[in-house]
């Protein structure tokens, strides 16, 4: 019998080695490599195993379309695409205590007291432990069925079990089930522990399999690392319909739920959550929340009119120019993207003769949430001149558009929808890219600045009174 070869796995990356190293070289990681047992291969190649015809189809098909399960969250409804889609599988990610299980648990509760037959198994908490979180949110009357296992065989097992009896008792009716969480689970087939690369594939699969075969939707809860990537192989993330991370910092009392990745809907949707003592709740009006706290105007706060999905949302930049008592003055981002920022102020620095050089800069976006589009450019630059010169901007006033490298104010997408939602919360005027007047956004009923260059609006600053 010949003997196996030792291969040794990268748990960051799933880079593949001969034999053992501190640090990987594809991803430049240091201790991530351990032992794992090699895969079995079959001898001899696809012509000696054989195989069935495949029947091809056209695409015109004509099918019906998906069928949804709302969820009782119209907030979780929009960023699935309208509901759980039965035969899919969803994968949520997460800082830890972020609420990930307290949203699931809400969810499932949910769906099992409107008929929905719904499973929770975890593999970090005990049954008791999920009964005492369900009593602090009210959910004990559910008929919610809870289990606690580690055991992938066992977990397929118990549902392959359940969903034949499901069959004949209640008309074949697919099921929904939680697995908290994958990196938990183990199959006992494979020599290495849980939570390693092999590992959280294998697993992934054969739960994904079952989700197809079977037709239940299952929803997968993902750690992440410290970059706040979802932990294991990005082959999970291929492998799965659905991907959403939940957002948030724990010092604030909102949560985000964004999907990066939907086969049934939209990406880049958001929904917008509360956490209080009973749980989540759903923010309807998330733009109203994050500035109910504005009161009198104060230098360096600049509202910015974004874009999270195909929903507008309105937030505060809050920047701050110190003096700096340093030879290297610090940069400090919280919410956007620190190279963005070096960017803008390089810009202003360089086509607009402001200098922040001998200046500790520290810009914040309120309400814990983090801002990707590049249209808050010139909310961030109003921002900085704000803080600069010490004058507030108007109480009443949004910006929205990107700045080229040449400190051009360019046009950005969905000017109407943004400039409709500021109007909408009480907002009479708007700093926007020349030429939106002329579009079809009709400005909305608002006065609208117009700006060409970046050095247009460092006299329309300096000019405000507080």
């Amino acid at each position: 019998m010949a003997r196996r070869e030792r291969q040794f796995v990268c748990q960051d990356c799933g880079a593949v080695y001969r034999k053992w190293q501190g640090r990987c070289d594809a991803c430049e990681a240091w201790n991530t490599i351990v032992e794992e047992a090699p895969v079995e291969r079959r001898p001899g190649g696809p012509e000696i195993l054989g195989g069935r015809a495949l029947s091809f189809a056209s695409l015109d098909g004509g099918e019906a379309p998906v069928p949804r399960v709302p969820t009782g969250l119209a907030e979780l409804d929009r960023v699935l695409g309208g509901g759980i889609v039965h035969g899919s599988a969803i994968l949520i990610g997460g800082d830890p205590g972020i609420g990930k299980s307290t949203l699931l648990l809400q969810v499932m509760a949910a769906l099992a007291a409107a008929g929905h037959p719904s499973t929770y198994i975890s593999g970090e908490e005990a049954i008791a432990q999920i009964r005492l979180r369900a009593q602090r949110l009210g959910l004990t009357g559910a008929p919610l069925r809870l289990a606690a296992s580690n055991s992938l065989r066992d977990i397929l097992t118990s549902l392959n079990a359940e969903s034949r009896e499901r069959a004949v008792a209640a008309g074949g009716i697919p099921e929904i089930v939680v697995v908290d969480s994958i990196q938990t689970v183990y199959a006992d087939g494979i020599d290495s522990a849980a939570g390693t690369v092999s590992q959280v594939r294998a697993c992934a699969h054969e739960l994904v399999r079952h989700a197809k075969a079977s037709g239940a939707a299952v929803l997968l809860v993902g750690h992440v690392t410290k970059e706040g990537q979802l932990a294991g192989p990005r082959v999970v993330e291929h492998m799965v319909d659905t991907v959403l991370y939940f957002e948030g910092d724990r010092g604030h009392q909102f949560r985000i739920l964004r999907a990066v990745k939907n086969r049934f809907g939209a990406t880049d949707e958001i929904a917008v959550f509360e956490m209080g003592d009973a749980g989540l709740a759903e923010v309807a009006n998330p733009s109203a929340l994050f500035l109910a706290d504005r009161e009198a105007p104060v230098s360096g706060a600049c509202v910015f009119a974004g874009i999270e999905g195909t929903r507008p949302l309105l937030m505060e930049l809050q920047a701050l120019v110190a003096e700096s008592p340093l030879g290297t003055p610090r940069r400090a981002v919280v919410g956007w993207d620190g190279a963005r920022l070096a960017m803008v102020l390089a810009v202003l620095e360089t086509r607009c003769g402001v200098r922040f050089g001998a200046s500790d800069i520290y810009l914040n976006v309120a309400g814990g949430l983090r801002v990707r589009e590049p249209a808050a450019d010139l909310a961030a630059a109003a921002a900085l001149l704000s803080a600069l010169t010490d004058k507030p901007l108007p109480q009443k006033m949004v910006a929205f558009g990107e700045v080229s490298l040449a400190g051009e104010i360019r046009p950005v997408t969905q000017m109407e929808a943004r400039l409709k939602e500021a109007a909408k919360l009480g907002f009479t005027e708007a700093l926007v890219p020349a030429g939106a007047a002329d579009s079809r956004t009709g400005g909305a009923g608002m006065r609208l600045r117009e700006a060409r260059h970046l050095h247009d609006i460092v006299p329309m600053i300096a000019a405000e009174a507080a």
